[in-house]
């Protein structure tokens, strides 16, 4: 894990899920498929790039913590202009240092334990505001953390 510092806003338009950790194991699943299969990356209008972000955002606790409802949106980065078309959602990922955890290249079943070591680190000042994975498209996944402003964890 090490820190970056994300100094503009990030906005992302993409389909949109909500659900909870308690059900997140039979959601999420289906949720990336009907984005493959829909090929939500290509209808996409104005993408800055072809990396896939999944958000997950609207806690029902937003900045306290990640229990309850939220929502996950898994999509790409557009403009902050760009109009969110019919069916789709978007989410921001606010500036802020942002906590990144590398998931071993191309391993996609690695995601979720790097997501189990990342809530086991009670040393992180969480914002709990707009987490996400990035899949670049060299195979690199990271999961980034949201962390309040002037932390150095």
């Amino acid at each position: 894990m090490h820190i970056v510092q994300q100094d503009t806003a990030l906005r992302i338009i993409g389909i949109e899920l909500r659900t909870a950790n308690s059900e997140a194991m039979q959601t999420i699943p289906p949720h990336w498929q009907r984005f493959t299969q829909e090929n939500v990356l290509a209808n996409i209008p104005g993408k800055l790039s072809d990396e896939v972000y999944a958000v997950y955002t609207h806690f029902e606790n937003a900045g306290l913590n990640n229990q309850g409802i939220y929502s996950l949106i898994i999509g790409a980065p557009v403009s902050s202009a760009q109009a969110v078309p019919p069916g789709m959602a978007h989410a921001v990922l606010p500036a802020s240092p942002r906590a990144v955890f590398p998931v071993p290249k191309g391993q996609f079943d690695q995601v979720g334990p790097t997501w189990q070591e990342v809530w086991q680190r009670d040393d992180l000042p969480k914002t709990f505001i707009a987490e996400c994975e990035r899949y670049r498209a060299d195979g690199q996944i990271d999961i980034l953390i949201g962390l309040r402003h002037g932390s150095t964890a």
